[in-house]
């Protein structure tokens, strides 16, 4: 038998999110649109690319995507927060939450393609070009 209680559960919505991410997520990496990669020498750039440390390249509803895993250098308050809060870029001021990096369980949720290594990435250019090799 379940007993009642008074426990209330906060409701998690785009005004207090950011104060709930502890690990401001959206703050360790940029992401750069990629033009649609159809040669083999496109995705030949593309295994460059991903040939360095920390590169994810990914598609999904909006188009190809390079995302640098490299946190921002303005993290530095502890608790994860931005030391450069009230100064920041413009680009970080129009940043919405309604769809962020808190609300995502895998970082390949959504997407149709993703590649995290050279090798994945290599594996699916020999699928889609047969003459890959040659």
């Amino acid at each position: 038998m379940l007993e009642k209680t008074n426990i209330t559960i906060p409701v998690i919505d785009t005004n207090n999110k950011c104060q709930k991410c502890t690990a401001s997520l959206c703050c360790t990496y940029i992401t750069e649109q990629l033009e649609t990669p159809r040669s083999k020498l496109d995705f030949e750039y593309l295994l460059w690319q991903i040939s360095h440390e920390n590169i994810i390249i990914y598609k999904d509803e909006d188009g190809w995507t390079l995302q640098v895993m490299n946190r921002c250098q303005h993290l530095v308050d502890p608790g994860g927060r931005c030391a450069i809060y009230d100064k920041r870029p413009q680009i970080c001021r129009d940043h919405e939450n309604d769809y962020c990096d808190f609300d995502q369980t895998d970082r390949d949720e959504g997407c149709d393609l993703y590649f995290d290594s050279y090798q994945s990435l290599r594996q699916y250019c020999k699928k889609r070009f047969k003459r890959w090799e040659r």
